[in-house]
């Protein structure tokens, strides 16, 4: 049985996917306490299902196969591999969105990760697991910065250079009311950095507060 918040169907609101159609299967529980989490709720469960229960859900929203699981930190629940495993043998593309403070080892290959990179500003600095670069692919998987401010910037900047990131898929997002995004796209401007920046779209589509979207 794995433990949930939430599964909901949308619009993909970030990542390279941005604005395709995806049904969300966000669990519950977390590793991290970041200062600017906006899905707090999924800390606690909501409900459990098991594998079936969980596929049935998602078979609702066919004929779209594109799936991400999301948290919380997803990878907490070790059960999350089976369910990974039953998705792909539907035939769905997965996304997995993670905090990068747990070993990536046994996520597979056909496993789209976007993998975090904590930054100063969340409180949770220095949590991600270096070794987890060598299961990331540059063609296909992306890392991700939050940035709260220019200290945050800096940080990423350090670490691209410091983790030789260049060639791989790095988005940078803003935290939604605090950076600004034409302060945060100046600064890439300027710099010529070879990063994507990201926006958080159901934010600015709906409610930055609307659960489920």
């Amino acid at each position: 049985m794995l433990k949930l918040a939430e599964i909901f169907y949308s619009l993909q609101g970030e990542s390279t996917f941005v604005g395709l159609p995806c049904i969300f299967i966000r669990l519950a529980g977390c590793n991290l306490r970041c200062s600017y989490c906006d899905t707090k709720y999924a800390y606690l469960v909501k409900f459990q299902m098991n594998n079936d229960e969980i596929l049935q859900k998602v078979q609702q929203y066919e004929p779209v196969k594109l799936v991400e699981i999301t948290g919380g930190e997803p990878l907490v629940q070790v059960e999350v591999y089976h369910l990974i495993q039953k998705l792909h043998s539907q035939n769905y593309k997965i996304l997995l969105e993670t905090n990068g403070t747990l070993l990536l080892k046994q996520v597979p290959d056909y496993v789209h990760k976007i993998v975090d990179i904590k930054c100063p500003g969340s409180g949770e600095a220095g949590s991600f697991k270096e070794e987890n670069l060598q299961f990331l692919r540059k063609n296909r998987d992306e890392i991700k910065f939050v940035l709260s401010g220019r200290d945050d910037y800096e940080f990423a900047r350090r670490k691209i250079s410091e983790y030789n990131l260049r060639g791989y898929k790095i988005l940078f997002s803003t935290v939604f009311g605090k950076l600004q995004p034409a302060r945060l796209a100046k600064w890439i401007i300027e710099d010529k950095l070879p990063v994507r920046l990201q926006l958080q779209l159901h934010k600015y589509i709906w409610s930055p507060d609307k659960k489920g979207v």
